[in-house]
């Protein structure tokens, strides 16, 4: 009986989060102009860089790990805002809040879902752009695989500052100045291992640190993300 217990409580618990998954993916496939915004400003700002700072090769391949890793976290953080937004609004987080749904899970179906519609298209997209700035071939392979990794921590971080400020009306900045030490680390080690790569060093080191904020990311970020919302709808 204990047996058929835990199993009916895992495959609930599986449930509620491939429920709020698909409801979260609907509702930012509704919103078309929202899913563009990021992608957008990511290929403008990427664009304009080489109209602004020089055309000369040299100095776009010395930049361009940086440059890139910069508009991905900016272009991430466009879209951070609206995370818990929507549900906010329309009194579906006070439904989760009580819900006997784990609250755990509803967020982490919410940050999969943003991931998905920013984080992972920017990481698709940025090798791309990178031709822009004359980055050399061998740093392809390092920009995709930290930024597959940076940006999915990116959206767990940027979840709790979302959470925090969901009750203020223009929170937009106060979001940013919460998130962005937190970013910081993340932007160092993300360029630090392209730069390495192209200079023809392992990058082991920098990809371990940004997997081991990943882990550190998942297990913390949704509990966190958890006590802020109960407090942003208490107040």
């Amino acid at each position: 009986m204990h047996t058929l217990h835990n199993e009916r409580s895992g495959f609930s618990l599986f449930d509620g989060f491939v429920a709020s998954f698909r409801r979260d993916l609907l509702v930012a496939a509704r919103h078309k102009s929202e899913l563009a915004n990021p992608l957008v400003f990511f290929l403008i700002a990427i664009t304009l860089i080489p109209l602004g700072v020089s055309p000369e090769k040299a100095v776009l391949t010395l930049l361009a790990p940086g440059i890139v890793w910069v508009m991905a976290l900016l272009a991430t953080l466009l879209s951070l805002d609206g995370l818990f937004r929507s549900d906010y609004d329309d009194g579906s987080l006070e439904q989760m809040l009580i819900s006997p749904q784990s609250l755990y899970f509803a967020v982490m179906a919410k940050v999969l879902v943003h991931w998905l519609v920013s984080g992972l298209p920017v990481t698709l997209l940025a090798p791309i752009l990178a031709l822009m700035l004359s980055l050399p071939a061998e740093g392809y392979w390092a920009l995709f695989v930290s930024l597959l990794l940076g940006t999915a921590s990116m959206s767990l971080i940027g979840a709790v500052g979302a959470a925090l400020t969901v009750s203020l009306r223009k929170g937009g900045l106060l979001l940013s100045l919460i998130v962005m030490p937190l970013y910081i680390p993340v932007l160092i080690f993300g360029a630090s291992a392209v730069q390495t790569a192209v200079q023809g060093g392992a990058i082991t080191m920098q990809l371990a640190v940004l997997g081991a904020f990943l882990a550190l990311a998942i297990v913390l970020a949704p509990i966190a993300a958890m006590g802020a919302l109960r407090i942003s709808a208490n107040g």
